[in-house]
C-alpha cells in the first residue's frame, strides 16, 4: 500500500474549518502524505492521522490569533502550524521561518501550488534573522523545542506587546512553570494556557500564550534591536 492510499478521507468537520480553502487543505494533506514522507519531513506513521493530529490540530490555532496581524512561524518544518493557519486566515501576513533547505524547498512549492499570496518562506534560524525581518505581532511554533529554548528564539522576533503562541501537549503546564524565570528575563509580562478546537479536535489543542511588554527579548536583546533599527534606517536613507 502506498503512502497516498493510507491517507484517510478528510473528516466532514474539515469542510467547516477550511471553508473555501477546503480543496487546498486536501491537496496539502496529499502533499504531506506523498512528497512530505518521501523527503523525510513527516513520518509514514503520521499519515493515517494527518487530519486530526496535524491539519485540524494546527488550524484551530486561528481561534486565538488576532485579526490582520503579522505572524512568524518559527521552525515551520513541513508547514505546521503555518500553512493550516494560512489556509483559514487570509487576513494574516505569515512568514514561514525554517533553517533546512529541503524543508524550505517543500514549503515554497506548497505556497506556490496553493496560491498562498499572503505567505512568505524564509530560510534561516530565528537568532540569525533578528533585525533582518520586520518584528511581528505573533510568533507561532509547534514541536520545535522546550518552551524556555523556544522563547529565546521566538520572543526577540516580536514587536512590543506581541505574543508567542506555542502548540504544546500534556507537558504545557510543567514547561510553563519551569520556564517562568527565563520568560521574565525575555520580557514576558503574562503567560497562560489555552485550549482551542472544541468540537473540532479531541482532545482540544493546547496553546501556551506568552505576552511581552515593550521590550521583547528583554535587556539581552535591547542593544541588538536598537542596532538593527539604526541599520534599517540607514539603508532606507541610502535607498
Amino acid at each position: 500500500m502506498t503512502e497516498a492510499a493510507e491517507l484517510p478521507p478528510a473528516p466532514e468537520k474539515a469542510r467547516d474549518v477550511f471553508g473555501d480553502r477546503y480543496a487546498d487543505a486536501v491537496r496539502y494533506a496529499e502533499l504531506l502524505a506523498e512528497a512530505g514522507v518521501k523527503r523525510g519531513l513527516i513520518g509514514p506513521r503520521e499519515v493515517p492521522r494527518l487530519w486530526e493530529r496535524h491539519l485540524l490540530n494546527c488550524a484551530v490555532l486561528s481561534e486565538v490569533v488576532p485579526e490582520g496581524v503579522t505572524v512568524c512561524d518559527v521552525g515551520s518544518g513541513a508547514g505546521l502550524p503555518g500553512i493550516p493557519l494560512a489556509l483559514v486566515r487570509d487576513d494574516l501576513k505569515i512568514t514561514l521561518l525554517e533553517p533546512l533547505l529541503r524543508r524550505t524547498n517543500f514549503l515554497t512549492e506548497v505556497v506556490e501550488l496553493l496560491g498562498l499570496d499572503h505567505v512568505t518562506v524564509v530560510r534561516g534560524r530565528a537568532e540569525e534573522v533578528m533585525g533582518k525581518l520586520q518584528p511581528v505581532h505573533v510568533v507561532t511554533a509547534r514541536a520545535v523545542a522546550p518552551l524556555d529554548r523556544l522563547a529565546t528564539w521566538g520572543i526577540p522576533l516580536l514587536r512590543p506587546y506581541g505574543e508567542m503562541l506555542a502548540l504544546k501537549g500534556d507537558t504545557a503546564e510543567e514547561e510553563l512553570k519551569a520556564s517562568a524565570t527565563a520568560l521574565t528575563k525575555l520580557g514576558a509580562v503574562e503567560t497562560s494556557i489555552l485550549h482551542v478546537g472544541e468540537g473540532v479536535v479531541s482532545p482540544m489543542s493546547t496553546v501556551v500564550r506568552v505576552e511581552v511588554g515593550e521590550s521583547p527579548g528583554g535587556v539581552r536583546f535591547a542593544a541588538k534591536r536598537a542596532k538593527a533599527a539604526r541599520t534599517g534606517r540607514a539603508r532606507r536613507r541610502r535607498g
